[in-house]
């Protein structure tokens, strides 16, 4: 096995695929990445068994063969050597000798047959879609998925296709978000998927090609996502996501519409002094203003009045700063829109101009 690779062209996929390796391994070939040489390609494949991304690079001058080689040290040096430089790979019974310039490296190796294949099944999904409108539909939503949740269907993106729409919902109990958009295609199928947080992490930074077309394929079980050169893969969370839906079918207080930025600028400011833990903020609301409030346990004070135009009777509520500072910065309009469930269950946050997207803020006790 050998073959000659300009560098530029090896490095973002290392950096794709060491993303998804874990640093700690319960199997040690878990930290390698696999390479595969044939039919004039290299394959390079990482997986941590729950995500996997496989990677072609075409190559003029090769021989064929397979070997596994430490992800982060081959990225380290990869990325070390001159932008310019022409990298030459030679396998030598179990070590890899890496030739740049006056550069000299030897890498141990393990063999491939010992690397852990990636289950997939048979697909009975699959749809396509442009990466910039898919990035846009994750962007809107991730910052809401649950971490570490012991209700662990949270800790993930649920996607429901329906004919030629799709909904991307995140929920960590405690706030929602969610996002509607054509596929512009006729799939013929309902179904859900729930894809785990790390994998749309990973996902997410993928995307870094707007104009590339997606081919999303999935089953029960796994979900595979083709990028120009890249294939993505993950396991799915086996798991029924909540019904969310009734969220929307109550009654609500008039809107709020209120300048964005105005009203971000205050949320900062009046947490900077909210509890460390729990960073409550007050919303006290008149027919003429919106008083944002909060204190903490060194009894220090914090109060914003914002003007407003509101007709409904006066509502007193309290919400995380930090919830409503994150969905009021994913808005892309200068004018926020905010809507209180007169059960005081809820708020939602929207965009006056796409109504695509929704957030949902819980309130919480001070």
């Amino acid at each position: 096995m050998n073959f000659i690779i300009d560098r530029e062209h090896l490095l973002a996929p290392l950096q794709h695929i060491v993303n998804v390796i874990e640093k700690r391994q319960t199997m040690p070939i878990l930290a390698n990445l696999l390479m595969v040489i044939k039919d004039e390609q290299l394959v390079l494949t990482g997986t941590d068994l729950e995500i996997q991304i496989v990677v072609r690079i075409k190559l003029d001058n090769m021989t064929a063969g397979t070997v596994t080689v430490p992800a982060r040290k081959l990225l380290d040096i990869c990325r070390l050597l001159p932008s310019t430089a022409q990298i030459k790979f030679t396998l030598q019974d179990d070590k890899l000798k890496i030739n740049s310039g006056r550069s000299r490296f030897s890498l141990s190796t393990l063999p491939a047959d010992d690397y852990p294949k990636f289950d997939e099944d048979t697909f009975s999904y699959q749809f396509k879609i442009r990466a910039d409108r898919f990035k846009k539909a994750l962007d809107k939503t991730v910052f809401c998925m649950a971490n570490q949740d012991v209700r662990y269907y949270l800790n993930g993106l649920m996607i429901n296709i329906s004919n030629d729409q799709m909904k991307l919902v995140a929920s960590d109990g405690h706030r929602l978000a969610v996002y509607d958009d054509s596929i512009e295609q006729q799939t013929g199928y309902e179904t859900r998927i729930i894809i785990p947080r790390k994998g749309i992490l990973e996902l997410n930074r993928l995307l870094d090609d707007p104009e590339a077309d997606l081919t999303i394929q999935f089953s029960d079980n796994n979900i595979r996502i083709c990028i120009n050169n890249l294939i993505f893969s993950a396991k799915l969370i086996d798991a029924k996501y909540p019904d969310f839906s009734k969220v929307f079918q109550q009654s609500f207080y008039p809107q709020i519409e209120i300048q964005k930025k105005t009203f971000k600028d205050a949320l900062t400011r009046v947490s900077i002094l909210a509890n460390e833990k729990f960073k409550g903020i007050a919303f006290d609301i008149n027919s003429d203003s919106l008083r944002i409030s909060t204190h903490n346990p060194d009894r220090e004070e914090a109060e914003e009045e914002l003007l407003i135009d509101y007709p409904g009777e006066d509502i007193s509520i309290a919400f995380n700063a930090q919830y409503f500072l994150d969905a009021v910065s994913n808005l892309d309009s200068e004018l926020a829109i905010i809507t209180i469930a007169e059960n005081s269950s809820c708020c939602f946050i929207e965009d006056p101009n796409d109504e695509r997207f929704k957030f949902i803020v819980m309130p919480m006790l001070l």
